[in-house]
């Protein structure tokens, strides 16, 4: 029978671990689907990593990775694909708040032969409405940078081997799962679900993070900000072409030329815009110095 891997990041989420391992145990086991459970510790403060442990030790389905400090949610994915044997591996949060019910169709899907099955989020479950438009126009500028339709994009996905293998020679050190995942191509299908609300502890990801996290992959995906620079420095030529030309006919018919603040008006706009657009500029050679270090994505203190 073929095994499926179930990757789970996991950071500080001690309250929701053995509901977790409880409830997917059953779902694959009610299903008749040959699984193990590959938890990823992203170097929590809590308990985590103990449950993981003792949870290892009673079940041989079980494994764990623990990083010797914090990666983030994109290395702990990758890590856990390293990690995973199976012939196919699903990524899904262990908030519980991917349903595990979705999982059995994932995987029967993946039987009739398609390679990588997209979770997408048919609703979104309680967001504020600053946090649903920010999400919008995130996902909006990512179709646009891929050419690939994220607006109801998840990290809840199954791929087949040779897709994993593929996610895995991608050397890039900030990683965007979403995105790679769909980059990579293979036969592709998607099923829907409702995201459901997280029964215990506290979600990790604070508005700080996510605008971070925004960022960060639309850089790395995306030109859109240095076109941005290059249509703000268009506006502004026209601009002064046209100012320039009246200026000349208004000193032409000997009138003063008048508009001081106008000019301080001006000055201040494009000074700002000036350090704007280096700052864009100064994050992309950022990324591109932390390409070149070539520093490992994440570091593993133990394994279980």
């Amino acid at each position: 029978m073929s095994l499926l891997s179930i990757v789970l990041p996991s950071y500080n989420e001690e309250a929701m671990l053995p509901r977790t391992i409880r409830t997917l145990k059953q779902v694959m086991e009610e299903a008749g689907i040959s699984f193990e459970l590959v938890f990823v510790d992203d170097g929590s403060r809590d308990a985590s990593w103990q449950l993981i442990m003792d949870a290892a030790s009673e079940d041989s389905r079980i494994h764990g990775v623990h990083f010797s400090r914090n990666f983030g949610k994109e290395a702990a994915i990758f890590a856990g694909l390293s990690a995973a044997s199976g012939d196919c591996a699903a990524v899904m949060d262990c908030d519980l708040q991917h349903p595990p019910e979705t999982l059995v169709q994932m995987y029967h899907l993946w039987e009739q032969g398609y390679e990588v099955i997209e979770g997408e989020k048919r609703s979104r479950g309680k967001e504020s409405i600053a946090h649903r438009a920010s999400a919008g126009a995130f996902y909006r500028i990512m179709t646009k940078a891929t050419g690939i339709d994220m607006s109801r994009a998840s990290d809840f996905k199954l791929l087949d081997r040779k897709a994993v293998d593929a996610l895995l020679e991608i050397s890039e050190h900030n990683s965007f799962f979403r995105a790679q995942s769909s980059w990579i191509g293979f036969r592709t299908t998607s099923v829907e679900f409702d995201v459901q609300e997280r029964e215990a502890g506290e979600s990790k990801w604070s508005t700080r993070a996510l605008i971070r996290y925004a960022v960060c992959n639309i850089v790395g995906y995306s030109s859109v900000p240095m076109q941005l620079v290059t249509t703000a420095g268009f506006i502004f030529l026209v601009l002064s072409f046209i100012l320039g030309i009246q200026t000349l006919i208004r000193y032409a018919s000997g009138h003063a030329v008048e508009g001081f603040t106008t000019v301080i008006l001006l000055l201040l706009i494009i000074g700002s815009i000036l350090m704007i657009s280096l700052g864009i500029i100064g994050y992309y050679i950022s990324r591109i110095f932390q390409e070149v270090q070539g520093r490992p994505k994440y570091i593993i203190s133990k394994r279980v």
